[in-house]
Parts: C-alpha cells; sequence; structure tokens
C-alpha cells in the first residue's frame, strides 16, 4: 500500500468531519439545535438510501437488529449532534471540535466498565489519566470556570460520552451482523429520523420555513447531512479498508486541527493559548490508550 493510495481519502475525511463543526456553527444561528440535527440526519439517510439503491444493498430485516438501532441512534445521532448545536450556541466551533476528540478517551472506561467489550491494562489506564488532564486544560480549571461557556463544553464533553457509549454498544451487538455497514449506517440514521421527528416539535416548536433561512444556513445543514453524515461514512469504510482499522481512526488527531483552523478562518473565531495545548495532551492520552505495542521480533 502506497501512501499516494490512503493520504487523500484520508485528508478528506479529516477535513469533512472538522469542517462538520463549523457547519453546525453556521446553522445554529438561525435554526434550533433540534432542527440542525433532523435536517442534517434526514439529509444523511437519503445519501444513504441512494447508496444502498445503487449497490442494490437492502436494510436489516431482524426485529432485533432494528432494537439496537433504535438505542445506537439514540446514543451515537439524536443526543450527541443535538448536544453539540446547543454547545456551539455557547463555545467556538472549533473548541466543540477539540471537545469531540475525546471521544476514544471517553470509549475506553465505558467500553471496559459498562458494556464489557474491552480491558483495562496499566497503560490504558494511564492513557485515561494522561487525557483528563488535558481536558482540565482545556477547560482552563486555574482561571475558574462557570456560566455559559462552561455549560457548552459541558455539553460537548457530554456528546463525546454518547458517541463513547454507542461506538462499544455497535461493537457488541451488531459487530457480528452479516450486514453490510452501509446498510446498518442507514438503519442508524432512519431510526434517528424518527426519533427527532418527534423531538424536535416537542423541544422546539413547529418547524421553520425554509424561506425564512439565509442559503449559507441552508447550504450548511445540507453539506453536514450529504457529505459529514452521509458520503463521510462511505469515505471512512473505504479508510478502513486500505489501511485497516486502527490506522484509520487515527483521523481522530487531526479532526481538531481542521476545526479550529476552519472556526479561525472562516467565522473568525478566536481560542485561548490552553485549549489546542490541552487538546495535545488529549491526543497524547488518546495515542497512550489506544494504539497496539507491537510485539518485538526477533
Amino acid at each position: 500500500m502506497t501512501t499516494r493510495s490512503w493520504l487523500p481519502g484520508y485528508l478528506a475525511l479529516a477535513a469533512v468531519w472538522g469542517a462538520s463543526f463549523l457547519f453546525i456553527g453556521i446553522g445554529v444561528r438561525e435554526l434550533h439545535p433540534v432542527y440542525v440535527t433532523l435536517f442534517r440526519v434526514v439529509a444523511g439517510a437519503l445519501t444513504l438510501a441512494v447508496v444502498l439503491l445503487l449497490s442494490r444493498d437492502r436494510l436489516p430485516r431482524d426485529p432485533v437488529a432494528w432494537g439496537h438501532l433504535f438505542v445506537i441512534g439514540v446514543f451515537g445521532v439524536t443526543i450527541p449532534f443535538t448536544l453539540f448545536g446547543y454547545g456551539e450556541q455557547r463555545v467556538s466551533s472549533g473548541l466543540a471540535g477539540i471537545w469531540n476528540a475525546t471521544t476514544p478517551l471517553l470509549t475506553l472506561p465505558i467500553a471496559a466498565l459498562v458494556l464489557r467489550t474491552e480491558t483495562l491494562t496499566a497503560r490504558r489506564v494511564a492513557g485515561v489519566g494522561v487525557g483528563f488532564l488535558g481536558v482540565l486544560v482545556v477547560l482552563g480549571v486555574w482561571d475558574g470556570v462557570g456560566g455559559a461557556q462552561l455549560s457548552g463544553q459541558l455539553m460537548c464533553l457530554g456528546a463525546a460520552a454518547c458517541y463513547g457509549f454507542a461506538i462499544p454498544y455497535q461493537k457488541r451487538f451488531l459487530g457480528h451482523r452479516p450486514d453490510s455497514s452501509a446498510s446498518l449506517a442507514a438503519g442508524q440514521l432512519l431510526m434517528a429520523t424518527v426519533q427527532l421527528l418527534v423531538a424536535a416539535p416537542l423541544l422546539a416548536g413547529a418547524p421553520p420555513s425554509p424561506l425564512g433561512l439565509s442559503p449559507e444556513v441552508i447550504g450548511s445543514v445540507l453539506a453536514l447531512g450529504v457529505f459529514g453524515t452521509g458520503l463521510a461514512f462511505l469515505v471512512n469504510m473505504r479508510n478502513i479498508r486500505v489501511m485497516g482499522a486502527s490506522a484509520a481512526a487515527s483521523v481522530t488527531y487531526l479532526i481538531p486541527l481542521f476545526a479550529v483552523l476552519l472556526g479561525v478562518l472562516v467565522l473568525d473565531e478566536h481560542i485561548s493559548w490552553h485549549q489546542p495545548a490541552g487538546a495535545v495532551i488529549v491526543l497524547a492520552g488518546v495515542a497512550i490508550s489506544t494504539l497496539s505495542v507491537r510485539p518485538s521480533t526477533r
């Protein structure tokens, strides 16, 4: 495998997922966060539906699988997508991207202690400890935190924790199924769509008229759904196939870079020195806790 074969897709995925935080920040200017999530998920589901039709694939037929997809829809889509929207009403898109990088750190203890899909080792515990130190640096605890800034960061952290539950849950209950990854992803988005169609009117009232939205908000939400939710999933599947799961997962390290860079360049956001510094420490903790140790050869 040459670098030329995997690098374009790898960088494209990091850029698209990093840009998702920019698009969320633009979307919540005029839309309630729940409706940003609903419209994003609908666009993503339609994108994957087209993929299934073109590939002659089909959705799962087992009712048990749909029950698990409902749970993953709640914790892997509906709640975290919406929490990031609420969070970005209070913090910058770049900072939200930094908090997203804590997902692997939160996945490990949840997988080990709640779902029993992983085991804790001294190295992994040390990595989580280093990552937690990075979280404190991102928060800037020495200056004191409070108000909207703190609540926004906690919402983003809560979103990452939801991902931390959904990822090992899917591995445990759906990892053995014969259904394709695209089929399971489409089912997950379909379940999330149903959930949001019920939740959105209850939380945010009647849906807004598209005629009252600016072109940049409409474009951002469509980009979130088609590229950040639908096509990005397909690129990620290709990366896993070409690079392997562990190497493909390292895209986590680049997402905050793109999120912060785009936030500064496009939205004129300002970040404090301790936020990227804390992100580096968080990513170091992720590396310690998740990267495999290669056995020595003689």
